[in-house]
């Protein structure tokens, strides 16, 4: 019976996330008690990370959770992030926004006050977005369609990145490995925003600080490849540090989303 109620728990999770004690008691027909000590066993697996009154799932390197779920969590800051990305933004420029959740909230923040922007995307969900805003000229690049992120990969997709040049990207990603290079779960996804990095001037990383001290499987690049990074107060010190005496600048939305922090 055991297993088969972990099995449960972390399906649940996968498909959504995160959620609270109370809610998996329901579905899985067990008590409270209960539900806290199958956590705690998760927790000590490495499946999932206990909050106050529930749990959220892990990211793994060989697991990519649903886009829906990816999409709300943490969603507070990943606007936080997005706003803060959005005043760096400049008319006129020539802009790729990757398939990142976080550059989706960027997308959104975009669609309530447009300005004229050439944007390049690989993004159905951000194409989705911003049809018909005025101001923007958009241009969903060609390839193969991956569900799994909604979004445009593949050989033919590269090829298209290859013959273009932009003022400014922003990526999202799965991880920052304690080594400090980027990664995602998709080889797929790694390649093509590895040509996105080489083919972009200004280059922002936006990405919440769980995610950093995380791992995946395939590399993208490396911090030093990028020239800002947004992400939010929560970030531990040691990577505070390091940025310090890198040349990648760094920005912290503060939690309370009132303010912003420069390094």
């Amino acid at each position: 019976m055991q297993p088969d109620r972990l099995t449960q728990i972390r399906h649940y999770l996968y498909r959504h996330g995160m959620t609270g004690v109370n809610e998996l008691a329901k579905i899985v027909d067990s008590s409270v008690v209960t539900i806290r000590r199958d956590l705690q066993r998760l927790e000590e697996q490495g499946y999932v990370r206990r909050t106050h009154g529930g749990a959220e799932i892990v990211h793994s390197g060989g697991m990519e959770i649903a886009f829906e779920a990816r999409e709300s969590h943490r969603l507070g800051l990943k606007r936080a992030i997005a706003e803060a990305a959005f005043e760096g933004l400049h008319p006129h420029e020539s802009v790729f926004m990757d398939s990142g959740t976080t550059v989706l909230q960027l997308a959104r923040r975009l669609r309530l006050d447009p300005m004229q922007l050439n944007v390049f995307t690989n993004s159905i969900a951000i194409v989705q977005t911003l049809l018909d805003t005025p101001q923007l000229q958009i241009t969903l690049i060609a390839g193969r369609i991956r569900n799994e992120n909604r979004s445009i990969v593949g050989p033919l997709a590269e090829r298209s990145i290859e013959g273009l040049w932009f003022d400014r990207l922003f990526l999202g990603a799965s991880a920052v490995q304690p080594d400090g290079s980027i990664a995602t779960p998709d080889s797929d996804e790694a390649s093509l925003n590895a040509a996105m990095i080489r083919q972009a001037t200004q280059r922002c990383l936006l990405m919440d600080s769980s995610k950093f001290g995380q791992h995946a499987t395939f590399r993208v690049g490396r911090l030093e490849d990028m020239t800002h990074v947004i992400t939010d107060d929560g970030l531990a010190p040691d990577w505070v540090e390091r940025f310090a005496q890198a040349s990648t600048a760094l920005t912290r939305v503060a939690s309370d989303f009132d303010g912003l922090e420069d390094v």
